[in-house]
Parts: C-alpha cells; sequence; structure tokens
C-alpha cells in the first residue's frame, strides 16, 4: 500500500477525473479496502476539499463545489493547456490581463522543469478574435510545441503544408517541403498560424498551424529578420486585409455600414471582423470592410436579407453597379429574357 500522502494525492486525482466515484471502485483503483477510502475521504475533507458522498446500490463520492477553491492536481497535458490558456489571456483585452500574467507566474513557479521548459519555449501571440463564429480547426499540441520550439530556439523549420480543401495535391509547390525560418506563433479568429520568413519563396508568409506537419530535425539557428512595419499584431492584420503589413493603420481600404434585416446573432457568424449591432429582433447594423468597393458589396450580398446602405457613398453605387450587372447576367445570351426574370 502506498504512503497516506502518496495515496491521498491519487484519490484527488481520481475525484477530479469523473463527477461520480462508486466507492468500490475507488477501492479497486487504489487497491485499498472500502474503509482505508472513507478514511482517506475524510483527510481530504479536513484539507479544504468539499467531497460529499452520495447514496444508492453503489454508493461513493463526489468533489462537489465549495466556498473556497482548494489545491488542484493537473497531469501534464493539463498544465501545459492550463499555461497556453493564461498566455492568451494576458492579451484578451477582457480587463484579466494582469490576473491572469499573476496565475501563469504561478503555475510556472510550481511546475516540473520539464514542463516549465516546453512553457517557455512556447511564447503565444494572441490577436484579438474576430466576430465570425466558424469551426475551429484543431492543432495537435505536439506541432504546437515543435513550432513553439523553434521560434524560441531560432532554427530553421522544414514542414509539409497541407493543400487547403478542393485545392488537390497535384501542385508541386505545395508539396515540395517548406524551408521557413519561424519567428512569431499568433492565435487569431479561433486558429493557430507560424508567421515565418520562407527561404524558397524569399518573402513573409503566414501559415495555418492545422496545415503544418513538423520534419525533423531541425536546421540552423539564424538570426531573426525585422518583421514589416515591427508589430506582429498590425503585420498579421494587414496581410489578411491584403496589405503587406509594413504599416498604416491595418485597416481595409474600403469600409461601409449597412442595416440588414436579420437577427444579429445571425448575421456575426459570417461576418469575418464586422460590427454587427443589434437593432431589434430581425434587424441589426453591420460594419463590415474589404478590399474592393465591389468585394464589400458582394459580401453583404451574401446575407439573404433587405438591405438599407447607411453610407458611404461608394458603397451604394456599387450596390447599383453590381444590380446592373446581375440583371445583364439574367438575360440569355441572344437577348432573350431568362425564366428566372
Amino acid at each position: 500500500m502506498p504512503k497516506t500522502s502518496a495515496r491521498l494525492l491519487s484519490l484527488l486525482s481520481l475525484l477530479q477525473a469523473r463527477r461520480d466515484w462508486p466507492g468500490a471502485l475507488l477501492a479497486e483503483r487504489l487497491d485499498i479496502s472500502p474503509r482505508t477510502v472513507r478514511r482517506d475521504v475524510d483527510r481530504l475533507r479536513e484539507l479544504g476539499y468539499p467531497i460529499v458522498a452520495f447514496k444508492g446500490p453503489e454508493g461513493g463520492y463526489r468533489l462537489d463545489a465549495g466556498t473556497e477553491l482548494p489545491p488542484l492536481l493537473f497531469d501534464d497535458e493539463q498544465a501545459v493547456a492550463l499555461a497556453v490558456a493564461l498566455q492568451i489571456a494576458t492579451t484578451t483585452g477582457a480587463g484579466i490581463e494582469e490576473a491572469a500574467a499573476r496565475a501563469l507566474t504561478t503555475v510556472r513557479q510550481v511546475m516540473p522543469s520539464r514542463l516549465r521548459r516546453r512553457i517557455d519555449m512556447l511564447q503565444v501571440t494572441a490577436l484579438g478574435r474576430s466576430a465570425t463564429t466558424r469551426p475551429e480547426s484543431q492543432v495537435d499540441s505536439g506541432v504546437l510545441m515543435a513550432l513553439g520550439a523553434a521560434v524560441h530556439a531560432r532554427e530553421v523549420l522544414r514542414f509539409d503544408y497541407a493543400s487547403p480543401p478542393g485545392a488537390g495535391d497535384d501542385d508541386p509547390a505545395m508539396a515540395a517541403p517548406r524551408r521557413v525560418q519561424p519567428h512569431h506563433l499568433v492565435t487569431w479568429g479561433g486558429r493557430w498560424y507560424l508567421v515565418a520568413w520562407d527561404l524558397d519563396r524569399e518573402d513573409w508568409r503566414t501559415f495555418r498551424a492545422d496545415r503544418i506537419t513538423p520534419r525533423v530535425p531541425t536546421g540552423p539557428r539564424f538570426t531573426p529578420r525585422e518583421l514589416p512595419g515591427g508589430d506582429v499584431a498590425a503585420f498579421v492584420a494587414g496581410r489578411f486585409r491584403g496589405s503587406d503589413g509594413s504599416g498604416g493603420s491595418g485597416e481595409w481600404p474600403c469600409r461601409g455600414e449597412v442595416i440588414l434585416g436579420l437577427p444579429a446573432a445571425e448575421v456575426s457568424r459570417y461576418s469575418r471582423d464586422g460590427v454587427v449591432e443589434e437593432l431589434g429582433p430581425d434587424r441589426c447594423r453591420l460594419v463590415l470592410g474589404s478590399w474592393s468597393w465591389a468585394g464589400l458589396a458582394a459580401d453583404i450580398g451574401r446575407f439573404d436579407a433587405d438591405i438599407e446602405v447607411v453610407g458611404p457613398v461608394e458603397l451604394r453605387d456599387t450596390f447599383g453597379q453590381l444590380a446592373r450587372r446581375y440583371a445583364n447576367a439574367a438575360t440569355g445570351p441572344l437577348g432573350e429574357k431568362s425564366q428566372y426574370v
């Protein structure tokens, strides 16, 4: 039988892993008697853990919520996940940055050295989350650790980069391994990206982390280049908005405001980084940007709803141009009206 302290930690770990534990199953998992389980539960209660007993054919125990937060146990993956989440929380703008930073310091201090090294290598830049709600891609934690380690060590990274869905894999440029100097690992809009200098294309690139399969070993060390503009947030935002990210406000070159006859909750799911304001149960205001007025009008036209243009006049004129263009497209090639007109 393990020593009492080790046994208590094992019992606490099990109680945290699931909601209800039959007493007989706890005794079996810990290789102790049901009587010893009861004594150990009483010891944990004395230490402040709110453990309640429940009755039934298989009476058992549950770690309940209490008035104070007792010490918790985490396995290695949970500890790393917690530290990563706290890193991201320090840049959310939600008013919890200072508390998150202090919590991260506390967690890091009590981590084993092997985990502390992993956390120190994974330096994450969290950019503002867009208003879009989309399926968040799953990235293997091992991939994130490999990318973070390469960024931290300033070592050339080789990886295979999967084609986007529907693009096919017959493009040699997509199939060839990429060689990059990794500079930043960022999270934005629910996805992870690697910002890197592509050695073969001699240009800055942003890579979706969920499409990356790292190759080993990593390459030689490099001296970091200066990121255009010097601000990773402005650079990434600029790249997504069609600029080189080297400076400026990072805003879309074309930005307009409309009122849509749809609920705000429905519009916000598909409005990228637009600003959605509820005006009623089935009416909302949308402020959205794009790199051209035609692109902006087409984006807004995706919503199956009545549209009222608030401004500017360029957006209103573009809607008129598209209306005429669509009307012409609905006419047959010999000048005959389509059956849908």
